[in-house]
């Protein structure tokens, strides 16, 4: 392994190469993911050896800006490149997915993505956080749709994006940890950039809408409102916006679905009254 940059913690885990045992996690379907075990820590190994290839180097430096700055996200231990030429990031590992989920846990994450989103960028100074044209990065393929295309010419103005912190970009329940401790984690900062908070809030409330329920959105909401000098009324038009990607996404087959998903997520889009004069169907 070619290491590009690391902490001191990789020495020391090198150090003890023989006695390390890898150890099978779930993947996903961006990179390889395998948890390491030395006798005192764990760490998380992950290899883009798939199609998606992100920035790791600027991954290690966000994740080492937040990590100083108190934010409860993994350390990085070190980033580099393997015999295949695949990027790998070397992380702590800092639990397992949130689970029996109360309200007392809804409330610590949404004050998490707070914190997150209340961090200015010039607060971190030269570390290299993408910035991408929003309609680039997260609709992609909108052009191929010509209902979801409409959609977005309608909405991008009344929205006035404002890229202006740093957003997590993907924030659901699979990618907060927790650990014996009660102490949450927020990982996986592949779409970690330079955007606008209201959008990485509304996509958080709308996946909580179609798979959890309106209570938990409505609770991590209020949490998360309380810490901010974000305005409700800001969000409406960012919640269509998250349901506009979803369904993208559902049209390329890239979301879970459950029995009642597609039925929340028409329902999402039929109620809200930006979309009163457009017709977004889950299907085109």
């Amino acid at each position: 392994m070619n290491w590009v940059d690391t902490h001191q913690t990789l020495d020391h885990l090198l150090n003890q190469e023989d006695r390390l045992t890898v150890h099978p996690m779930e993947q996903g379907l961006e990179a390889e993911v395998v948890k390491i075990c030395s006798d005192q820590e764990s760490f998380v190994m992950k290899t883009w050896n798939k199609s998606s290839k992100p920035d790791v180097r600027a991954q290690f430096h966000l994740l080492n800006a937040l990590s100083e700055r108190g934010i409860s996200v993994s350390r990085p231990v070190g980033w580099g490149i393997d015999p295949n030429s695949d990027t790998v990031l070397l992380t702590t590992f800092d639990g397992t997915p949130i689970r029996n989920v109360d309200e007392d846990k809804i409330k610590a994450v949404a004050e998490i993505l707070s914190s997150i989103h209340r961090i200015r960028i010039e607060e971190i100074g030269p570390v290299p956080i993408p910035k991408y044209d929003f309609i680039g990065y997260f609709f992609a393929e909108a052009s191929e749709h010509a209902d979801i295309h409409e959609a977005l010419t309608a909405l991008i103005p009344i929205a006035q994006i404002q890229q202006d912190r740093i957003i997590h970009g993907d924030f659901h329940g699979s990618n907060i940890v927790e650990d014996h401790d009660r102490r949450y984690t927020v990982i996986d900062w592949t779409n970690g950039q330079v955007g606008d908070p209201r959008y990485d809030l509304a996509w958080a409330l709308i996946l909580q809408k179609i798979y959890a329920s309106e209570r938990v959105a409505d609770v991590f909401c209020s949490a998360y409102l309380a810490e901010s000098d974000m305005q409700q009324q800001e969000l409406e038009v960012f919640e269509v916006l998250a349901c506009l990607r979803w369904v993208l996404l559902y049209r390329s087959g890239g979301v879970p679905l459950e029995p009642a998903t597609k039925d929340i997520v028409q329902s999402l889009l039929m109620n809200n009254s930006f979309l009163k004069a457009l017709s977004i169907k889950i299907v085109a």
